[in-house]
């Protein structure tokens, strides 16, 4: 069935199952392949994107539920990678292996959007759920605190190609 879909700014169509999760359409079908599957449950927070300026989980979200709904992955947090969060990240050097980083990043727009300074247990609470594997944890929330620092997180620009903590460094 046709779902129209709103992502980083731009509207498409999509004709696929309505159970499917949002995450293979945003992969498979449109080839945005920064956001990652991780678990397959909601529990790893790979999957990471923001629906409606939320973040929710992907891999659990049925391309239907987020038809008509501004979606915003990746790719579409900045065109050039100056995101406040990306840029944190960057001058944190938070990523080990960076698998689960788009996750991370998102979550932490996320949180930055609705609370411009958030204190430890702001970041604690709103970054539960989002696993690594490396335990950067103590680099994130230090990304955290610096991306605020730097500022104005509440817009996000429509893409014109891929920047960092973007697919172009997060492929695959």
């Amino acid at each position: 069935m046709p779902y129209t879909l709103n992502v980083n700014g731009k509207s498409t169509t999509v004709d696929v199952p309505a159970e499917m999760p949002l995450l293979w359409a945003l992969r498979d079908v449109l080839n945005l392949t920064g956001t990652k599957f991780g678990c397959g449950i909601g529990q790893c927070g790979a999957c990471t994107v923001h629906l409606g300026g939320k973040p929710v989980r992907a891999c659990q979200t049925p391309v239907s539920a987020a038809a008509g709904a501004a979606i915003t992955t990746i790719e579409g947090l900045s065109a050039d990678g100056t995101h406040p969060v990306q840029r944190a990240w960057m001058e944190i050097d938070v990523p080990q292996c960076g698998y689960c980083q788009a996750g991370q990043i998102m979550s932490a727009a996320a949180l930055l959007a609705t609370t411009p300074k958030p204190t430890d247990a702001d970041i604690d609470t709103a970054m539960t759920g989002n696993l690594c594997r490396c335990a950067t944890y103590v680099r994130i929330r230090q990304a955290i605190h610096r991306a605020a620092a730097l500022g104005s997180t509440r817009r996000t620009s429509p893409p014109a190609s891929a920047g960092p903590g973007g697919a172009s460094q997060d492929q695959a």
